[in-house]
């Protein structure tokens, strides 16, 4: 039996064999389309060479693309683990023409891949076209010898694709297998259609026109080829199986599953482990590709996944994680044919440990309102939109997996409910994602560098440089020229100047012409063209014209301290943290940096310190900073750190710096750090200068980040510092070195003098106005009443000085207050031992209350409470007296 391995590799091969050129898997996240949220098909990363806004070197290619549909319109989250063929995750296998060859050839490679490559019984095939296309409908007859009840014509869009409104477009053929009738179900466009006999296995696109905004069409001059052939599907139908989940991949993952939970993979927790075992692969691949749990975009989707697998899991009965736990078997399956997920393993498991045990830690409290919720309604019935909704804004339960949950209950949501209750906080939702921003005017640029190349970099080597301005571009358009006073952007033939890209900021500096001169602002590039932000500062700037590009000498070599400094970080944050940490984003900018990692937990002071000491290390061992030019293979082989869904051409740069201790050379497993970068950096570690971590934070969940200075920048924050130790000893008195005690010798002075002037503003308040004087006190209902409205202390100071009254003898009730910081602090005590039966606390209320406030509390024996103010205190005292002439009437 023929393997899911087995068969991507004849796929490839076959193809490869007629001319293609086998090109691999772009990452999950689109760079080429803004209004993907991930790729979805095989087409994606070759859209625009359909369209003709770029050419590559072949016009032939296969591929097996990864592909995620748990997100946007392509979402196919409900139906994963209920169904036979629903994954969210899935390969694709495709050939593609980009203007060579057309349905005549298409249409033999799919017939003969599929009888003679998998030797499928030619009896069981039977194709759709789309009603008009008699082409494809006469070579179907003549390649395969189809007669008509085989060749069905469908008149829906079923088989026209388009790229958009406009744009090209062209119609399909789709190739079904037939089951047999034992399975029910009826050929494509009947009524039965909908049933599991006939099964569609691969869809040919002929891109035959373009559509204009008109409705019109004509022929496009470079017909083109896209088909896609689903792995699984084609996997299951090889192995005799009628379920993708039954496929040798698939279920060495829900064995997996079974094992680690301790059930039966095929008893009654067969669903969840088919859930498990798609969702292992989706967020596995989601992480190897840069993308990391979070509360918007992609990262949602991932967070998503994960906790309706964490779900299943514990319905299995798994009471600790264990989607880490499958990752090994993951690997196995799949990590040769896509060695990034060899190179993520670590941060794979530890992403999805960590991403479980927090769900885990609401999931039960969840499910538990959940069922709650349920108590509340009659049998049967949909659960109440608003209480799904509590579900998702309270514990982080999305719609999908509360429908989950009450799917095997037979029960739904209240959908529209549901809805006006999001609209209702509508406020507190996040941003849905809005694409990735990329490419979204790069035809001009695709344009640009088909008429011209892409643009020569020549700054690894030097700053200043001659080129020839190829094109000038203001608001979206090439013009001839840009006049002074004039933003424009500039494309030069070759350039020093570094285009933003791997967290380096673009360069800046000058452009200059026989007849203008333009600073320029930043520095970008688009499909492979470097683009110059410029304004004209002086004269005009020629298209056609020679001109001289000089690079802000200073900024960049700042910035360069800065990128280098930043590999240093990296490798000692992964030598002091652990292997788990990877680069998550970037900036190396003039004299700063900001470096974001994965990593779960906040780094400590101590961890902070062995790390800027590690770099400042390596930066006086002033060791050289190499690059070498590899194949990417090549260079993960010697243990080069890249950036996890980084897409790279076939050659890289390596770029190695630092001495490991008692080597004499850094090779051979010898080099401190050793990573892929196409930036710029120092001849030498030593000319860093220094390095200065300014603090740590959370970037995101999973993900911390560092900030620190370089350079200048770090030698100057380090002076500053000085400075002010020494201005501070200078005050003190007291030699730098004995600062430290001197601080806190004055830190603990300073505390005993507030104690001594608290208790001498007490004494002070007790001798002026508060102690006893003959005749003073009058007595309300029998009891002794004193009222002293004190100055000079604070509400703190109010029960201590009610404990000295008491000391003196005083017996009876006793009302303090004074005003501090704008407010009143008031006071009652009850300090006679005959009253048990007046609360101070009643008394309190009666004060507070005649002050304008409000409560305020304590004990029978004590109570404290606070006011606006004491303006009228004399109504406060008559209610007092008030109070407890009542209380000692009614004892």
């Amino acid at each position: 039996m023929a393997s899911l391995n087995d068969i991507r590799s004849t796929f490839l091969g076959f193809f490869e064999k007629n001319g293609h050129r086998v090109v691999e898997s772009s990452p999950l996240v689109p760079r080429n389309d803004p209004t993907l949220m991930f790729a979805n098909s095989g087409m994606v990363q070759f859209k625009n060479l359909f369209t003709g806004a770029e050419h590559r070197d072949y016009k032939r290619a296969t591929t097996a693309q990864k592909c995620v549909r748990a997100g946007g319109k392509h979402n196919d989250l409900d139906n994963v683990g209920y169904t036979a063929r629903h994954h969210t995750f899935f390969e694709m296998l495709g050939n593609f023409s980009f203007g060579d060859y057309f349905k005549d050839q298409a249409i033999p490679f799919a017939w003969e891949l599929l009888t003679k490559g998998f030797d499928l019984d030619p009896k069981r095939l039977l194709v759709t076209v789309y009603h008009t296309d008699d082409e494809a409908a006469g070579l179907w007859k003549k390649v395969a010898g189809l007669p008509e009840e085989r060749i069905i014509r469908i008149a829906t869009n079923d088989n026209f694709w388009m790229m958009g409104p406009t744009g090209p477009c062209g119609p399909c053929t789709e190739i079904f297998y037939d089951h047999g009738p034992g399975i029910w179900g009826g050929p494509p466009g009947s009524a039965e259609e909908d049933g599991d006999r006939f099964i569609e296995i691969w869809n040919n696109v002929f891109m035959q026109f373009e559509q204009f905004e008109d409705g019109t069409r004509r022929d496009l001059d470079a017909k083109s080829i896209d088909t896609g052939m689903g792995l699984e599907r084609i996997g299951a139908l090889l192995q005799g199986k009628h379920d993708n989940y039954d496929t040798d991949l698939m279920r060495s993952l829900i064995e997996a599953s079974a094992n680690v939970t301790s059930a039966d993979p095929d008893g009654p927790g067969k669903v969840h482990h088919r859930v498990i075992a798609d969702h292992l692969r989706s967020t596995s691949f989601l992480i190897a590709d840069g993308v990391m749990p979070s509360n918007e975009g992609r990262g949602y989707v991932l967070r998503r996944i994960l906790r309706r697998a964490a779900r299943h899991a514990h319905m299995l009965g798994a009471k600790d994680p264990v989607m880490h736990r499958l990752v090994p078997a993951l690997v196995r399956q799949m990590g040769a044919a896509y060695p990034e997920l060899v190179r993520a393993q670590s941060l794979i498991e530890e992403t999805l440990k960590l991403e479980e045990t927090r769900f885990g830690q609401t999931l039960e409290r969840g499910l538990k309102l959940l069922d709650d919720e349920l108590a509340k309604i009659p049998e049967g019935a949909d659960l109440p939109g608003a209480a799904a909704f509590r579900l998702y804004d309270t514990y982080g339960f999305p719609l999908d997996l509360t429908q989950d949950a009450l799917r095997e209950m037979g029960r739904n949501v209240d959908i529209a409910g549901f809805d006006d209750a999001m609209e209702e906080q509508r406020a507190k939702a996040r941003a849905s994602w809005s694409g990735s921003g990329e490419a979204k005017d790069a035809r001009i640029w695709f344009e640009l560098a088909e008429a011209h190349g892409p643009s020569e970099f020549l700054g690894y080597e030097t700053e200043t440089a001659e080129g020839v301005i190829q094109a000038l571009v203001r608001e979206g358009a090439t013009t001839g020229a840009v006049e002074a006073g004039t933003r424009a952007q500039v494309v030069v033939n070759q350039t020093p100047f570094y285009a933003e890209s791997g967290g380096q900021i673009g360069d800046q500096g000058w452009i200059r012409t026989d007849t203008g001169l333009a600073r320029v602002d930043d520095t970008i590039k688009a499909a492979g063209v470097f683009i110059h932000v410029v304004e004209v500062i002086e004269g005009t700037v020629l298209r056609g014209q020679p001109a001289r590009l000089e690079v802000a000498h200073a900024r960049r070599g700042e910035i360069r301290q800065s990128h280098s400094a930043t590999h240093l970080l990296h490798e000692a944050l992964r030598r002091h943290l652990g292997d788990h940490v990877a680069q998550k984003g970037s900036l190396n900018a003039d004299g700063r940096l900001r470096f974001d990692f994965s990593h779960a937990k906040g780094v400590t002071p101590d961890e902070l310190s062995a790390v800027e000491q590690e770099v400042n290390a390596y930066i006086r061992q002033n060791s050289p900073v190499e690059t070498r030019i590899m194949t990417p293979d090549d260079a993960r082989a010697i243990g080069a750190q890249a950036l996890f869904g980084e897409k790279y051409g076939e050659e890289v740069r390596v770029v190695s710096m630092g001495v490991l201790e008692g080597s004499a050379k850094g090779a051979d497993g010898k080099t401190y750090s050793l990573e892929l970068c196409g930036g710029t950096h120092v001849a030498r570690t030593g000319d860093i200068g220094a390095f200065v971590i300014l603090g740590d934070s959370a970037s995101s969940a999973g993900v911390r980040r560092i900030e620190a200075l370089t350079g200048a920048a770090a030698l100057s924050h380090l002076r500053g510092q000085e400075a002010r130790l020494a201005e501070i000893a200078s005050v003190l008195k007291t030699p730098a070195a004995e600062l430290v005690e001197r601080v806190r010798a004055l830190s603990e002075e300073r505390r005993a003098l507030a104690a001594e002037v608290a208790a001498l503003r007490r004494e002070l308040a007790l001798g002026g106005g508060a102690a006893a004087q003959p005749g003073e006190d009058p007595v309300i209902g029998g009891v002794p009443f004193r009222a002293r409205r004190l100055s000079g202390v604070g509400g703190k100071d109010l029960p201590p000085m009610i404990d000295e009254m008491r000391a003196q003898g005083f017996q009876g009730i006793i009302l303090l207050a004074t005003e501090s910081d704008g407010k009143a602090a008031v006071a009652v005590a009850n300090s006679a031992p005959d009253l048990a039966g007046v609360s101070a606390v009643d008394v309190l209320r009666a004060v507070v209350g005649a002050l304008g406030g409000k409560g305020g509390g304590g004990r029978p024996d004590l109570a404290q409470g606070g006011a606006p103010s004491l303006e009228a205190w004399e109504t406060g005292v008559e209610a007092a007296k008030l109070s407890l002439q009542t209380l000692t009437a009614g004892g």
